[in-house]
């Protein structure tokens, strides 16, 4: 979701040999944006972007409503996740070709117009089929606008201020996944499920306005750029398979099912002829040339594992609160909405200071602040209060704080104006696809580990266990017969093991975390970054 060019004089690379020449018709130039025009255009790309981003996890939770009232099975109301997911990775990477073709200005506001319509139709939606078809035209009309907002954010602050305004932008794309499960679940216990999609009518409608209103002069236009239709139909069958594998793995029981090797089979194949296609086309639908740069692919790479580790276990400690501590959604909600708090009071100075100091050091504070927090959280028990949990949460915030904006510069450092529409769809498509497999994986990994706590803790219950034994007399003595008495301790050993095998993950993560930051350190020097519009001004 990223459209940050890191360039200096010190960090500049040449372009790679391979690359295609640099279009014809030069980028053209803006003077920033000043007074009340910055603060609504901020505003307003903000606004689009965390709606954006909501979406992708509002409807999480109000799966089970939307399948009762459609009278079908939560597994099939999972595809409402999924059509998204898979349409919107599928439109990501196409965000520089589609740039070219019909404008910044005209796309994003095009894609948030298409949003809100999808929206609508998905709250109007009679029946399942039709709700998915509707959730893949929100996912792909989705794509371009993340990517897009922040090159036109970027567009509206001097070099200067660049890394605030990525500074507010980075909060939006951190604190939506995190308020997305609780919003959703308010809306659908207390009004009714479809409001998840027709809350976004009015955000959306005031954010194309808006921005249309005050950018619509800035737009370079439209240009007619050759399709690559062969590239595309094989990320559609490359992106399409993997993230249906991804999706559906846990539910299939991944690998030993038949259906999830073809879809595995399909992705491998296909990606490997797009690389070798993308690679030979002269007029690529994806750039994939940029990863043959070293801050490229380096960046995006610790970026990505970064934010996969950060959703997995953004979606870990929830489910684990309300299933295993007994929280309700709302007091799990308050035990993770203060992770932006030191986001929000630290990021400004993060971004002030992108420019002075090594983006590698930044990015190192937040990889060892990460690792330290999830450290904490490993030795969490089941007799961890409120405040034992919301330490770790408010501490996360610092981390989030030097999180996006030192590997954005990275990323994008030595980037040509042109090249910045595609790097930013493909670190995006790159970082979502990491975040949708850190999801799946954790949940699976979770459920594995607690099977096997469950299993060493159950063989310690037997006749010659003193203490399992006055247990089960205590409960029996207490008005339970025998199978009651034993089911309840074996409620108790699936608190302990789901504990402990959160736990297991929480300290894989820290020690995953601390690994990552030798990895940043590959990257080549960005002294004196600047967060810059891709040539924008």
């Amino acid at each position: 979701m990223s459209s940050i060019a890191a360039t200096t004089p010190q960090a500049a690379e040449p372009p790679a040999a391979s690359s295609p020449p640099p279009p014809a018709a030069a980028p053209v130039a803006f003077e920033p944006l000043k007074g009340g025009q910055l603060v609504l255009g901020t505003i307003a790309l903000s606004l689009a972007t965390f709606m954006n981003v909501l979406d992708t996890s509002i409807a999480n939770v109000s799966i089970p409503a939307i399948a009762g009232d459609m009278g079908v099975s939560p597994a099939q109301g999972t595809w409402v996740i999924t059509s998204f997911a898979v349409a919107n990775a599928i439109s990501v990477p196409l965000t520089g070709w589609l740039t070219q073709r019909f404008g910044q200005v005209r796309l994003f506001t095009m894609s948030v117009l298409l949003f809100v319509l999808a929206s609508w139709l998905c709250g109007l939606a009679p029946n399942i089929g039709t709700l998915i078809a509707f959730r893949v035209l929100q996912g792909l009309v989705a794509g371009p606008m993340i990517p897009l907002s922040q090159t036109l954010l970027l567009a509206s602050y001097p070099r200067a201020l660049a890394g605030t305004a990525m500074a507010m932008w980075g909060m939006t794309v951190l604190v939506a996944p995190v308020a997305g499960p609780l919003l959703g679940g308010w809306i659908t216990d207390n009004i009714s499920w479809p409001w998840i999609f027709y809350i976004n009518i009015p955000v959306g409608l005031f954010a194309a306005a808006l921005t249309w209103s005050i950018y619509r002069s800035r737009d370079p236009g439209p240009r007619r750029v050759p399709l690559d239709v062969i590239g595309l139909v094989l990320l559609v069958l490359f992106v399409g398979a993997m993230q249906i594998m991804i999706d559906m793995g846990k539910e299939l029981d991944w690998f030993e099912s038949g259906e999830i090797l073809l879809l595995a089979v399909v992705a491998v194949v296909s990606f490997l002829f797009f690389l070798a296609w993308e690679l030979t086309d002269k007029h690529p639908i994806v750039e994939v040339r940029l990863f043959a740069r070293r801050n490229f692919v380096t960046g995006t790479l610790a970026l990505s594992i970064a934010y996969g580790l950060f959703f997995g276990n953004v979606v870990l400690l929830p489910l684990w609160l309300q299933q295993h501590m007994g929280y309700t959604a709302t007091w799990a909600g308050l035990a993770t909405a203060p992770v932006g708090l030191l986001a929000i009071v630290l990021s400004p100075w993060v971004g002030k200071n992108v420019s002075r100091i090594d983006p590698r050091t930044l990015a190192t504070v937040a990889f060892v602040g990460f690792g330290a927090v999830l450290w904490m959280r490993s030795h969490f028990n089941t007799q961890a209060d409120f405040m034992t949990i919301l330490i770790p949460t408010l501490l996360q915030g610092a981390a989030m704080a030097f999180f996006f904006i030192p590997l954005q510069a990275i990323v994008f450092s030595g980037l040509q104006p042109h090249q910045t529409p595609s790097a930013a769809g493909l670190s995006n498509f790159v970082r979502i696809t990491a975040g949708a497999v850190g999801t799946s994986l954790f949940t699976t990994l979770w459920e594995s580990r607690a099977s096997l706590h469950h299993a060493q803790l159950v063989e310690s219950i037997h006749t010659g266990n003193a203490t399992a034994m006055a247990m089960l007399d205590q409960l029996m003595g207490s008005g339970m017969n025998r199978e009651q008495a034993l089911a309840t301790i074996d409620r108790l050993i699936n608190q302990q093991a789901f504990t402990m095998a959160v736990t297991d993950l929480f300290y894989l993560s820290a020690a995953l975390f601390f690994v990552l930051v030798a990895l940043i350190w590959f990257s080549k020097p960005v002294h004196g970054a600047a967060v810059d519009a891709g040539g924008a001004h």
